[in-house]
């Protein structure tokens, strides 16, 4: 046999998650066919044949967690090379080390032969192994019939339980290594003010937001570097490449908005509601979360007023917006009451000093209350 090795997906990443596969074993696929998808840094990616030939066995199953070089499938030795996108390693299998194939369920079928649902004994096999319902499955292939890619990804899509709860999986488990890494690397402070917007009439508060993090970076540069910790050394970025905190019911995910110093604000609410719609359609490639300079968190728009956020290394800050709320300030005849924007700049203090903190939240503050 030959195996295909999984590729490096670029962007330094080393690991992935195996998704879904597209294809079954004994299938015949075609180069650049879609073989698979994974998962990793929260993106998903589809990994296509780099040769045409029919699969032997799969070396991975859904759920795993593979290295970039693992093997991750076998195709019959012999079978025709075409030329075309090689992603990945393909090699032969040593004749004392062939990697062990799954293990195999009896190919039994194993759901009554008055069964009405269209899969072959293989795809039956495969549900029974997983325990999963082929009633409640949407098929996908030819003429309303089971595969066992669909088998699989619905079993991927189910919950996996461990002792005591449920195993994080995909972005969830990615934003627990990421806030981990965090926690272990980053010495953070964290400065807290409001903003008076009572001049405002209307306008988009996210574009305001980024206009005023634009003006804290260029008072305070140091808040837009990139910090070594292992050499303690600092660099300070020749542009501001912005980390957007968007929820989702799949996680946190911080795609970038790249060089918005040089966009327009129209630009930026384009480039916002563009991402946001990959994130919900999780279309979002390894680039699109790669390389933020500093970081903005919105989360006002749901709930809170304050908060401690957290840096993600090597950015040196992050800058969050609370919910609006009316406070009183002094007027003429007395107390009057103002619509006031609560701001939260949580910097690595091993990087920046508070006071060079407080000058980057001084600037975003005049910024914010300059009339709409």
């Amino acid at each position: 046999m030959i195996q295909f090795n999984l590729p490096d997906l670029g962007e330094g990443l080393r690991e992935a998650e195996i998704v879904t596969w597209h294809v079954a074993e004994g299938d015949h696929v075609v180069v650049d066919q879609p073989l698979l998808s994974v998962e990793t840094e929260k993106a998903v990616v589809e990994i296509p044949s780099p040769r045409s030939g029919r699969i032997a066995q799969f070396l991975v199953r859904p759920g795993e967690h593979v290295q970039v070089g693992q093997p991750l499938l076998a195709f019959e030795e012999g079978a025709h090379h075409d030329s075309g996108t090689v992603v990945g390693d393909l090699a032969a299998a040593p004749p004392t080390r062939r990697a062990a194939p799954p293990q195999q369920a009896p190919p039994a079928p194993v759901f009554g032969r008055a069964s009405p649902v269209a899969a072959a004994p293989a795809v039956r096999a495969r549900a029974k192994e997983l325990d999963i319902d082929l009633s409640a499955i949407e098929p996908s292939g030819t003429g309303g019939r089971l595969t066992v890619a669909d088998v699989e990804a619905a079993a991927n899509a189910r919950p996996r339980t461990v002792a005591g709860g449920t195993q994080l999986r995909g972005a969830r488990r990615t934003m627990a290594l990421s806030m981990t890494r965090a926690g272990r690397e980053v010495v953070p402070a964290t400065l807290y003010d409001e903003a008076d917007v009572e001049s405002w009439t209307r306008g988009d508060v996210t574009v305001r937001l980024i206009r005023a993090l634009l003006a804290g970076c260029s008072v305070e540069p140091r808040l837009n570097a990139s910090f070594d910790g292992a050499t303690l050394s600092l660099r300070k970025n020749p542009q501001v490449d912005l980390g957007l905190a968007i929820d989702s019911p799949d996680g946190l995910f911080v795609p970038v908005v790249r060089d918005i110093a040089h966009l327009s604000a129209a630009d930026w609410r384009a480039r916002i509601d563009d991402l946001k719609a990959r994130v919900r359609e999780r279309a979002l490639t390894p680039a699109d979360l790669r390389g933020a300079t500093i970081t903005l968190s919105n989360f006002g728009t749901i709930a809170g007023r304050h908060a401690a956020l957290v840096i993600m290394p090597p950015q040196v800050a992050i800058l969050g917006a609370g919910r609006i709320i009316d406070r009183p300030v002094r007027g003429d005849n007395g107390p009057v009451m103002h619509r006031a924007l609560p701001l939260s700049l949580t910097f690595d203090h091993r990087a920046a000093t508070g006071g060079e903190a407080a000058r980057f939240l001084h600037a975003a503050l005049a910024d914010l209350e300059k009339p709409a």
